[in-house]
C-alpha cells in the first residue's frame, strides 16, 4: 500500500460465544500488513467469554464502526440471526464493504442478514444443507470461495486463508506470498479426516450424530432468518 492510499478498515464480528479459532489467523495475518486499521466490533465494549471461555472485549461499537474495506464474521451462537441489531449492522456495513467475509457458521449469519442471496458460498459441512434457504448457491468444500467481493470458508484455518486472498489482492502477491512464509503455513493434519470425503462414512456419521443436538438448534432458527428475507424454501 503506497503512502498516498488510505488506511483499510477492517472488522471482524466478535460476541458472547463466538469461535476464536475463526478469527485470530485472520487478525494476525491482516495486522501484520501496513496501515490496516483493525476493528473487533460488537454492540459495545463491555468484556465477555468466546467459545470455551476465551476472554474477549470488542474495540468498536456497530455504532462507531466506520465504513469498511473488509466484515468478516466467524462461527457465532445461532441466536444471532435473529439478532436485529447485529442484522442490522452487517446489512448495513456488509453492503458497503469491499469485501465481506464469512469463516465457518459465520456464513449462516452473513445469509441472514441478506448479504449472500446470489453469490456461490460455503460454510461449515455440517450447514451445508441450510446455506441455500438464503438464496446463496452452495459449494461443499472447506477450501476458500470467492464469488465477485463474497468470500467464504470452512472452519478454523479458513480464515488464514481468506486473510491470505485478502492480502494478495490489497499488497500484491508477493506480499501473500512472504506471509506464508513467514506463517509456515504448511499444515500437515495428523490424521487426515478434515472433511467429510477423508473422514469417510462411518466417522462422518458418528461426527453428525454426535453434534446432532446443535445442528438440529440452528436449522429452524436459519428456516425463520430466510423467511424473514422472503426467501422461498428450496424445493
Amino acid at each position: 500500500m503506497s503512502k498516498e492510499q488510505r488506511s483499510l478498515e477492517i472488522a471482524m464480528l466478535v460476541c458472547p460465544e463466538y469461535a476464536p479459532v475463526d478469527v485470530i489467523g485472520f487478525h494476525a495475518a491482516l495486522g501484520s500488513m501496513p496501515g490496516v486499521n483493525l476493528h473487533l466490533v460488537w454492540k459495545d465494549l463491555e468484556e465477555f467469554s468466546g467459545y470455551a471461555g476465551f476472554p474477549t472485549r470488542a474495540t468498536t461499537t456497530f455504532a462507531a464502526c466506520p465504513v469498511l474495506d473488509v466484515l468478516l464474521i466467524g462461527a457465532t451462537p445461532p441466536e444471532l440471526m435473529e439478532d436485529p441489531d447485529t442484522l442490522a449492522f452487517l446489512a448495513d456495513r456488509g453492503s458497503r464493504a469491499k469485501w465481506v467475509a464469512g469463516v465457518c457458521e459465520g456464513s449462516l449469519v452473513l445469509g441472514a442478514a441478506g448479504l449472500l442471496r446470489g453469490y456461490r458460498a460455503t460454510t461449515n459441512y455440517h450447514f451445508y444443507g441450510l446455506l441455500d434457504q438464503f438464496g446463496a448457491t452452495l459449494v461443499e468444500t472447506n477450501k476458500v470461495v470467492e464469488d465477485r467481493n463474497r468470500i467464504t470458508a470452512g472452519p478454523a484455518t479458513g480464515c488464514f486463508e481468506i486473510a491470505q486472498r485478502l492480502i494478495q489482492h490489497f499488497f500484491g502477491t508477493e506480499a501473500a506470498r512472504r506471509m506464508e512464509l513467514n506463517a509456515e503455513y504448511d499444515p500437515h493434519p495428523l490424521f487426515g479426516v478434515g472433511t467429510p470425503e477423508l473422514a469417510g462414512p462411518e466417522l462422518t456419521r458418528d461426527a453428525l450424530a454426535e453434534t446432532h443436538e446443535w445442528t438440529e438448534a440452528v436449522a429452524p432458527i436459519a428456516r425463520r432468518a430466510a423467511d424473514r428475507l422472503g426467501i422461498s424454501a428450496p424445493a
